[in-house]
């Protein structure tokens, strides 16, 4: 029995707690490496702190109240970064502020352990690597001002769902106060995901990513009315109940949340979001798809709803009351409804360039190759005008990392990072990715000066071949304009052409049309790793492709039509060496204005011909719109795409499907051995 057939909601036993520490400013420590014990690495914290690491709390949990100013965890604490249960638990429960970075896989033990975190603390995962396994946190009364971020808390479950032998949480927090829960991948516990009780007040959850679970989020279990909430740019997906569930809050704040529900998981919505009791809650711009009761309330609980869309919905849809002005208490921003599937598909959950760029600099001789920082502005007011005039200022096999900061402008030009010049960033310094642009139109029959043309790699907006290169903020393109220059052969044309190891591309966009984004390698027999991450891709013909080991993770795939408005591509031309991995798409989106049923996944590219090739594609955990084909592979040049490797897994969405001889599923084995981390193999790619 569920929630809706209760009359008074049931309490749980105390159990677990808990909170995400957010990113909150470091604290500027005394020089020098602090001693600390154990295994843990202490860092001495930068002049200038990371920006993850001066992040506060928005919504409620920035509200001043019960003698706290907000919300920013372990400020003032020194930075320790934690590989085992013994040092978590160790710097989570101690009384001094510390700011705690996850570095790797910790297992509780015994299985549902949670432990008890103390006031004044950021947790925080290293990039994608800080997983808790098996249990979670605990937030107890009074114990305030604690973040907890970009961790991925997973798997408790003990086989019965509502088994309160194996009442395991995630984060559960009685009577705590001033709790940010930020960009963490949620999924597969024993009990709820989150559990907001006993009075707590002062929270915000935002950016997580909530999955596969019975009970997803309580708020309430209390006669009182006093708890303050705001819950937003939340995903749910596949989660029974509990989405949340708010129980005499006094004020609730939902907004641009994703909650669905797709046909044939194991998991079926009972419910959606569920106001109860005394609870008064503003519900804004939110998405449900899918889900049965989206939107319910007791007679007594009042709920104000807003700018919501319901897609393939069913059952009961209610508002009635008033509520409250939440804009009386903090400032924010809508997103439109309507842009949440791609916006939080790949921006909510754990985040690369979150909790790594402090977690690097722990050692004397990084700190001796501390970056070096070279500025580039269209109008003179930087070091250098153009971007390939800052490339060229990077002395050669420079040691450390050269960051070109790029400020807003469109720079109309061809850059190249040499071989003998790695640890390039280059970074756009504007508020968006849009802000700075770097674009040029050659295609791969563009007439070259002197002779020739430039060919498909050599079309490259952007070429970069020195290893341990990184993009951040800027938009990349080649803005070639096919319809113009039907008269020459060759409308290939690259913006972003890479051919090195260690590429790390974080919040970018690139676009183009055919051939957009090459990822090569150095040579056929040389290993050429990439990551893309919380990006944007845009295009229309094989315009993710190459032999590298690549992997688009939390990212949008835009389908774009062809130049005369035709639709018909193909997303993905791997041209894999064998014994190597090639493209994973994984957590991502794929969508845009093009008709259904038009697009392939991909198809193989066996380069010059190479019968050796062994091309691979595998997209998994993808949203799919309905441009994918039924059959989303297809062949190419002669070599069929049977001989090679191309699958799915769990992709969702109009343009997935069921297992079939046209369309290979991985099993859930397969599956396990082609993940995120299978394809970086010892590389954690961190922002620097």
């Amino acid at each position: 029995m569920d929630e809706m057939t209760r009359g008074k909601p049931r309490h749980r036993r105390r159990r677990r707690a808990a909170t995400l520490a957010a990113g909150v400013p470091l604290a500027l420590v005394a020089a020098g490496v602090p001693v600390l014990g154990e295994d843990a690495r202490s860092q001495a914290a930068a002049a200038e702190a990371p920006a993850w690491a001066t992040a506060t709390a928005d919504g409620f949990a920035s509200v001043a109240s019960l003698g706290q100013d907000g919300t920013y965890g372990g400020r003032g604490g020194q930075t320790v970064t934690v590989r085992t249960l013994a040092e978590l638990e160790r710097y989570a429960t101690a009384p001094e502020p510390y700011v705690i970075v996850v570095a790797g896989t910790i297992t509780m033990n015994p299985v549902g352990k949670e432990i008890k975190v103390a006031s004044d603390k950021t947790i925080i995962g290293s990039g994608t690597a800080g997983h808790i396994v098996g249990g979670g946190f605990f937030l107890g009364p009074g114990v305030h001002n604690v973040i907890i971020r970009n961790l991925t808390i997973r798997d408790s479950y003990q086989g019965v769902w509502n088994d309160k032998d194996h009442d395991y949480d995630a984060i559960q927090m009685d009577g705590a106060h001033h709790v940010w829960i930020d960009h963490n991948d949620l999924r597969h516990m024993a009990d709820g995901l989150i559990d907001v009780r006993k009075d707590s007040t002062n929270i915000t959850v935002s950016w997580n990513k909530l999955s596969d679970n019975n009970k997803t989020f309580g708020i309430g279990w209390t006669e009182n009315t006093v708890t303050d909430i705001t819950v937003h740019h939340n995903w749910f997906r596949e989660t029974e109940q509990r989405n949340p569930s708010t129980d005499n809050a006094a004020h609730a704040h939902l907004y641009n949340n994703l909650l669905e529900d797709t046909p044939g998981t194991a998991i079926t919505s009972s419910y959606g979001n569920y106001a109860r009791g005394k609870t008064r809650m503003v519900l804004e711009n939110s998405c449900f798809r899918g889900v049965r009761n989206p939107v319910i309330k007791d007679a007594t609980a009042s709920v104000v709803q807003r700018g919501n869309v319901f897609s393939g919905t069913s059952g009961r849809n209610e508002s009635g009351g008033t509520a409250f002005d939440p804009r009386t208490y903090y400032g924010y921003t809508l997103d439109k409804a309507a842009d949440l599937p791609a916006l939080l598909t790949s921006g909510a959950g754990p985040r690369t360039s979150l909790g790594t760029t402090a977690a690097a600099a722990t050692t004397a001789a990084t700190a001796a190759t501390a970056a070096t920082t070279l500025t580039v502005a269209k109008d003179g007011s930087g070091q250098y005008s153009t971007v390939q005039a800052a490339v060229n200022a990077v002395p050669a096999n420079n040691p450390g990392r050269v960051v070109i900061a790029v400020r807003p402008g469109t720079y109309r030009e061809t850059v190249k990072v040499p071989s003998n010049k790695p640890h390039v960033t280059i970074q756009g310094t504007g508020a968006s990715r849009k802000d700075t642009v770097i674009v040029y139109n050659n295609a791969s029959g563009t007439p070259k000066p002197g002779g020739g043309t430039y060919g498909t790699g050599g079309s490259a907006t952007v070429a970069v071949e020195a290893d341990d290169f990184q993009a951040r903020n800027l938009t990349i393109a080649n803005d070639f304009d096919e319809k113009a220059n039907q008269h020459i052969s060759g409308h290939q044309a690259v913006a972003l052409r890479t051919a090195s190891d260690k590429v790390f591309l974080d919040s970018v966009i690139v676009e183009g049309d055919q051939d957009t984004l090459l990822l090569d390698t150095a040579a056929k027999d040389r290993l050429g790793r990439v990551y893309m991450a919380n990006s944007y891709v845009v295009g229309n013909v094989d315009f993710i492709f190459g032999r590298a080991t690549a992997v688009v993770d939390r990212s949008v795939i835009t389908l774009k039509k062809r130049w005369d408005g035709t639709s018909a591509g193909y997303v993905t031309a791997p041209s894999t060496a064998a014994g190597r991995k090639g493209i994973l798409i994984a957590n991502s989106t794929v969508n845009g204005a093009v008709s259904d049923r038009t697009f392939y996944l991909g198809r193989p590219w066996h380069a010059g011909g190479d019968a050796t090739l062994d091309p691979q594609t595998t997209v998994r955990n993808t949203t799919l719109s309905a441009a994918i084909r039924t059959a989303p592979w297809t062949d190419m040049s002669g070599f069929s795409w049977k001989d090679d490797r191309f699958a799915e897994y769990r992709n969702t969405g109009p343009g997935a499907g069921a297992a079939s001889a046209d369309r290979p599923q991985l099993t859930d084995a397969q599956a396990a051995d082609q993940e995120v981390r299978d394809w970086l193999g010892d590389w954690t790619p961190a922002a620097s």
